[in-house]
């Protein structure tokens, strides 16, 4: 008995702990879209301060999202927001909001890595 108890503790524990980030993943997923959503608003009226701003701020959130177990769609999300970063720096607004739509869709896309592995 005392080992069913054991078992299903640590079951539940492990079940809690698997949502807990699962949820900060969809969070930074969710904030990483809204800054990305703002900097192709500002992209297209040809902003790139602005377009930068919101593009550093969805990259924060979109590493976070990926570190909290999001998939391979975020890692490049991540990869098309530092090419965003970089032509906006530049001030070519225009280039910036083409990877910055990119980022955006493969954040859309994004769901969350397999906890479990087949090995059949």
């Amino acid at each position: 008995m005392k080992t069913i108890l054991s078992t299903f503790a640590i079951g539940l524990l492990a079940f809690f702990l698997s949502v807990s980030l699962y949820a900060d993943d969809l969070q930074h997923k969710a904030e990483a879209i809204e800054h990305a959503e703002e900097a192709v608003k500002h992209g297209k009226m040809g902003h790139a301060k602005e377009l930068l701003q919101h593009a550093k701020e969805s990259l924060v959130h979109a590493k976070a999202a990926s570190e909290a177990g999001a998939d391979a769609h975020m890692d490049q999300a991540i990869k098309d927001l530092e090419e965003a970063i970089k032509h906006a720096e530049m001030d070519h607004a225009e280039e910036a909001t083409k990877y910055t739509e990119g980022a955006l869709q493969h954040m859309e896309q994004s769901g969350v890595r397999s906890i479990h592995t087949d090995t059949d």
